[in-house]
């Protein structure tokens, strides 16, 4: 078969597209970049960790923590900070649990020095009040039916006593009514504070509610429970002068992990190291 020599040829080009290697692209640079970061953050938490105290780490925790820090008195000022700095002395410990001291300590006052031998005698005076509140030497300020309600224990804030609600025997009622419990406790604790010289702090407690309401009284109730116990404890003659802060938490604190126990009603009495 012959050929026709006038048809022009067909010419048929093949391009070949080489994709550049992905070790040669960007991306590889950015997910390296995020995983420094995260790294560094990692690294930045674990010294901080180890860096800090319990009180320190608390404050932190609570900065994050949403808390009612509340008051009956106001400078006139309709600042957030009713008229204050954020970082005033006065200021920071309205603020949360583990926020700042009106009186600093002696490592504080130094700059960072040695001041276990001022906490040890704290403990030491602490560990005293509580074995008279408890009864450990001998006879107890509270009656044994009471003491089921009372948890005690020293933290680098100051000592703690913890009373809660009982199954049985709750310590408010109709949300912030207190019982007569509570009134015996107060004025336990009234005759107890005489050992010590410390200011205090009153921080209230509360359980989620079981039903889902239109408002959540549990602020409200956290904060009428707190002011009762502030207004028990100067009814039995403490100083009002020695009451640091009160401060309510709602239900946001829990102990127990059963939102809705009784053991989640709680009142937290602290007396500040100074």
């Amino acid at each position: 078969m012959a050929f026709d020599s006038n048809v022009a040829p067909v010419i048929i080009k093949r391009k070949k597209v080489v994709v550049e290697d992905g070790h040669h692209g960007g991306a590889w640079k950015v997910a390296y970049a995020d995983f420094v970061t995260a790294m560094m953050a990692f690294f930045m938490l674990m010294w901080l960790l180890n860096a800090t105290t319990e009180k320190q780490r608390k404050g932190i925790a609570d900065y994050f923590s949403p808390t009612a820090p509340i008051s009956r008195l106001s400078s006139g000022s309709d600042g957030m900070m009713m008229g204050e700095s954020v970082f005033a002395n006065d200021v920071l410990p309205r603020m949360g649990v583990g926020a700042s001291s009106l009186h600093q300590t002696q490592g504080d006052a130094s700059g960072g020095g040695d001041a276990s031998e001022e906490d040890t005698a704290q403990d030491k005076t602490f560990k005293e009040m509580t074995d008279v509140f408890l009864g450990l030497g001998g006879e107890s300020m509270l009656e044994d039916r009471w003491l089921r309600h009372v948890v005690t224990r020293v933290t680098d804030e100051g000592l703690v006593l913890e009373f809660h609600d009982r199954p049985e025997s709750p310590l408010f009622t109709d949300g912030a009514t207190p019982t007569d419990i509570l009134y015996e406790i107060g004025f336990a604790v009234q005759e107890a504070s005489k050992m010590l010289n410390n200011e205090i702090a009153i921080e209230a407690h509360v359980a989620t509610i079981p039903l889902v309401q239109r408002e959540d009284p549990t602020w409200d109730w956290s904060s009428a429970r707190a002011f009762q116990f502030s207004d028990i404890l100067t009814g039995f003659g403490f100083p009002p002068d020695r009451l640091r802060r009160v401060t309510a938490y709602g239900d946001r604190e829990p102990v127990v992990d059963n939102l809705m126990s009784p053991r989640n009603n709680r009142l937290e009495i602290i007396f500040l190291r100074y």
